[in-house]
C-alpha cells in the first residue's frame, strides 16, 4: 500500500482487481488506481494527488449508468464509504447528505423525520450524486427532473479545493445540477424536500389504442402516469412487471400497455395485488433484474404519442425479436443547463437491447426516430450523440463547456466519452 504526502492511499492490486464493470456489464475499464475515501478531506487529498500525477479522475457512484460516463484509466473513486445524512433543516424542508448515500438509505431517514422527496425514479439503489447529476427522473407531467431539487453541493476541484455551490451562485447551481461529474467530484448535496405524504398506486392493463386515447386525460388528472407497452406476453417478464391480465379491460394478452397512476392520498395504508397506499418512497421504486441495456430520450411532449407510435411500428415490423417493453413517462421542463428537459415539457421513451444480442441496428433505428422529434438523451442511458449534436440540441452547451474549462482546464474529470461531448 502506498501513501502519498497528501494522504492519498492508492491500493496495490493485480489486473483482476484493476478491471471494473458497471451494474449490467456493458461498460468496463482498467484503472490505474482506485480510492474509497471515508471523508471529504481524504477525497480532496486523493484528487489533488491524482492531478499532480497526471491521472484523470472519475467517480463511479453505484455504477448504474449504461454509458461510459464512469470509465477511466486513471483514478477511479467510489464514495460508498461517504454515506449518510449530515443535517436536516425542518423549517426549510431540506436535507444535506453525503454524495455516496443511496436513495433507499436516505428515504429511511426522511420517513422517520416526517419528510419526503418531491419525486423519485424507478430504482432506489443508486447513489444520489450520480443519479441526480446524470438526469435521472421519475414521472409526472408537473414534476421536473430529480436534479431540480438540488439547492446546494460541494464540488472538489482538481487541486483538492472545495467549490461551494448554492443559491448564492445561481448560474453555477444550474450548471452543476446535471453535469455528469465534469465540474468536480461531489462530496455532499443539499436537497429540497416536502412534508411526508402517502401515495395511492393503481396498475391495470389497456390495449395500445385505448392508452393513446386516454393519454392526455391520465397525464393531467393524476400526479404520476406512466406505462410499459409490451409487444408480447413474455415482454412483461423482462422488467418483472405484474401480470395485470386479471384486471384487464381487454382480453388480449399481447400488444398491450401495463398502465400505472399514482396520486397523493390521506387514505390508510393497504396493499392488494395491483393497488396499494403507502409512504411515498415505499411506492416509487419497482423491482428490476439487471438484464437489459437501455436507451432513453426525452421527447417534446407534443410529439410523445407520434414518437411512441413510430417506435412501436418499428419494433413490430422491422425488429420483432425486440421483446423488451417500451417505457413511457412524463417530466416537466426545468432550468438545468444540460438537463434533457431543459425548458421542455417532455415524455420519455425508453427501449432496451438484450445483453448478449447484437442490438445496435435496432437501437440506432430507435435513435433516428426519436432524434427526428427534437429529443434529448438521458445521460446515464445509451445514446449516440457527438459534440456537434450536443451543441445543436442543448442551448447552454457552449456556456457549460466554457464553465467546465474554467474549473478544470486540464480536463482531469473528463474521459474519452465526455471529452468528445464537452471538451
Amino acid at each position: 500500500m502506498n501513501t502519498s504526502s497528501h494522504g492519498m492511499t492508492i491500493n496495490d492490486f493485480g489486473l483482476e482487481h484493476a478491471h471494473w464493470r458497471n451494474w449490467v456489464g456493458n461498460q468496463s475499464c482498467v484503472r490505474a488506481a482506485r480510492g474509497a475515501p471515508q471523508s471529504e478531506d481524504e477525497l480532496c487529498a486523493m484528487i489533488a494527488d491524482a492531478t499532480a500525477k497526471g491521472l484523470n479522475v472519475r467517480v463511479a457512484g453505484s455504477g448504474h449508468s449504461f454509458t461510459p460516463v464512469a470509465l477511466t484509466n486513471g483514478l477511479h473513486l467510489t464514495l460508498a464509504n461517504m454515506k449518510g445524512v449530515k443535517s436536516i433543516d425542518h423549517e426549510k424542508r431540506r436535507v444535506t447528505a453525503s454524495a455516496g448515500t443511496t436513495f433507499n438509505d436516505l428515504v429511511k431517514v426522511l420517513k422517520a423525520e416526517g419528510l419526503s422527496m418531491i419525486n423519485q425514479g424507478d430504482i432506489d439503489s443508486q447513489a444520489i450524486a450520480g443519479a441526480l447529476t446524470t438526469g435521472t427522473h421519475g414521472t409526472g407531467a408537473s414534476l421536473p427532473v430529480l436534479a431540480d431539487s438540488i439547492v446546494g453541493m460541494r464540488l472538489i476541484q482538481p487541486d483538492g479545493s472545495v467549490q461551494i455551490v448554492d443559491e448564492s451562485t445561481p448560474e453555477l447551481l444550474l450548471a452543476s445540477r446535471v453535469s455528469l461529474g465534469t465540474l468536480g467530484a461531489i462530496s455532499e448535496m443539499t436537497l429540497q424536500l416536502t412534508d411526508s405524504y402517502r401515495l395511492h398506486e393503481k396498475i391495470w392493463r389497456e390495449d395500445f389504442d385505448s392508452a393513446m386515447e386516454r393519454h392526455d386525460e391520465l397525464a393531467e388528472t393524476h400526479r404520476h402516469f406512466s406505462f410499459f407497452w409490451c409487444p408480447y406476453e413474455e415482454s412483461r417478464h423482462c422488467y418483472c412487471l405484474p401480470d395485470t391480465s386479471a384486471t384487464s379491460k381487454t382480453g388480449r394478452s399481447t400488444d398491450v400497455c401495463e398502465m400505472k397512476v399514482i396520486d397523493i392520498t390521506d387514505a390508510e395504508p393497504f396493499e392488494t395485488e395491483f393497488e396499494k397506499v403507502a409512504y411515498s418512497s415505499d411506492v416509487y421504486p419497482i423491482e428490476y433484474i439487471a438484464n437489459f441495456h437501455e436507451l432513453e430520450y426525452a421527447v417534446p411532449r407534443e410529439h410523445g404519442k407520434d414518437a411512441v407510435r413510430a417506435v412501436r411500428k418499428l419494433m413490430l415490423e422491422e425488429f420483432p425479436e425486440a421483446i423488451y417493453p417500451i417505457e413511457y413517462r412524463f417530466t416537466a421542463g426545468d432550468e438545468a443547463w444540460l438537463s434533457p428537459f431543459y425548458r421542455q415539457d417532455s415524455v420519455t421513451v425508453s427501449v432496451s437491447g438484450e445483453p448478449g444480442k447484437d442490438y445496435w441496428d435496432y437501437l440506432r433505428a430507435v435513435d433516428r426516430i426519436l432524434r427526428s422529434f427534437g429529443s434529448r438523451p438521458h445521460w446515464g442511458k445509451m445514446h449516440f450523440l457527438t459534440g456537434e449534436d450536443v451543441t445543436s440540441i442543448y442551448p447552454r452547451a457552449d456556456d457549460f463547456r466554457e464553465l467546465r474549462r474554467k474549473l478544470d482546464p486540464e480536463g482531469v474529470y473528463l474521459n474519452d466519452h465526455l471529452a468528445q461531448l464537452f471538451r
